[in-house]
């Protein structure tokens, strides 16, 4: 049965309560698990200095112990362009998606990022589900923590300039001369 659909669409996340488009897949679950912000654990440094651990409040309380709702990548929001951080980044994205592994809705999970820009993080993954279906998203996501893109697809680097991103059927996403995301 589809649910119904978190639609992503000139930089705003948005559902669409008239009920005339539903996700057959796993797009609402991904966009969810790592775009809310999920509590810091004590030991984490938070990026803006204050004691916000941020987090849902139903996670007080879950249905099943342990339970989270969300990812850390908030907690990457204000920080350098590392090798580290890209690993973090691969981190808190497996952690906040593992439960669609735990639940047994996917079988197969694959993040990776990179920075393809000064300011830009790029999550590419790779999800398959029971059936045998795979799925690949693109997230682009700001130095400041804001998701500018979200695609069902793959991007990929304009191999002829090197400065622009692009989706799969080539149009331009983000040029870097410009500074349009």
């Amino acid at each position: 049965m589809p649910d119904l659909a978190l639609i992503y669409k000139d930089g705003i996340f948005d559902l669409d309560f008239a009920g005339t488009v539903t996700d057959e897949g796993l797009r609402t679950a991904v966009i969810i698990s790592l775009f809310s912000d999920r509590r810091a654990n004590d030991a984490d440094v938070l990026p803006d200095g204050t004691n916000d651990r941020r987090g849902w409040w139903g996670d007080v309380y879950p249905d099943v112990e342990g339970d989270l709702i969300g990812s850390r990548l908030w907690l990457l929001s204000r920080a350098k362009q590392t090798k580290a951080n890209l690993r973090l980044a691969e981190t808190y994205a497996r952690e906040g998606l593992q439960w669609m592994l735990d639940d047994g809705e996917i079988t197969y999970l694959a993040v990776t990022a990179s920075y393809p820009y000064t300011g830009v993080l790029l999550l590419s993954l790779r999800l398959r589900d029971r059936s045998g279906q795979e799925y690949d998203y693109t997230a682009a996501v700001s130095g400041t923590g804001t998701v500018v893109r979200f695609y069902p697809s793959d991007l990929s680097i304009d191999d002829e300039s090197g400065s622009a991103l692009t989706d799969q059927s080539g149009s331009v996403i983000m040029d870097n001369h410009l500074g349009r995301i």
